[in-house]
């Protein structure tokens, strides 16, 4: 199946098409459960998720998925280490108290993760703030400053420096606009959102 035919959007069809059948995924911040939907009847995936609104998780449920109400932030402490193959956060890293501390989370209870977010050094973001002197509203960053749940704008090079400094090893990156995969040359003014999947570092890797 391609990606464009699974109606998911662009990064989280990725993710679909990247996760192995059969495996344990967490997916943080799952919304509507739409891909842990198609992780369950297309890989065969044993799919949980944690969402903190509370009608998403309802309708989580009613379609037979296994999502708790929870605030990611806090409660994925509760969560042993290593209980996933696959920690997946996507489009939630920039609502993230911490940051830093989510990523180490995805990567302590799961072996790998997917982290999606919208890119804020997109050049129509620079243009907005450069010609109008407002913060910007665009598809993937569609509220308004007073009212968005955003509190840490991040970019393509903030993440890869993050990364850099947690000793997180980068596997692959995806960069999306105009919801069209597009390279990787220039991404950090060209890309509307990006994709990593991430690891532990071979030196911070769990001994076999």
């Amino acid at each position: 199946m391609s990606r464009a035919s699974t109606g998911l959007r662009p990064d989280l069809a990725v993710i679909l098409d990247h996760i192995e059948p059969g495996s344990r995924a967490l997916d943080v911040g799952c919304g509507d459960g739409v891909l842990m939907a198609a992780l369950r009847d297309q890989k065969q995936v044993d799919a949980r998720g944690i969402e903190i609104d509370g009608g998403c998780v309802e309708r989580c449920v009613a379609q037979g998925l296994s999502v708790v109400q929870g605030d990611a932030d806090r409660d994925l402490s509760f969560y042993p280490d290593g209980a996933f193959d696959y920690a997946i956060l996507s489009q939630t890293l920039q609502t993230a108290a911490r940051p830093d501390r989510m990523l180490q989370e995805l990567l302590r209870v799961g072996r790998r993760a997917f982290v999606s977010f919208p890119n804020f050094a997109y050049w129509r973001m620079r243009w907005s703030l450069l010609s109008k002197g407002r913060m910007p509203v665009t598809r993937h960053l569609p509220v308004t400053w007073y009212e968005t749940q955003n509190i840490h704008h991040v970019t393509v090079r903030d993440f890869e420096s993050l990364a850099g400094d947690l000793d997180i090893a980068i596997s692959n990156r995806w960069f999306f606009t105009n919801e069209r995969e597009v390279g990787e040359s220039g991404a950090n003014w060209r890309a509307e959102y990006a994709l990593f999947e991430v690891g532990r570092s071979s030196a911070k890797a769990p001994q076999a």
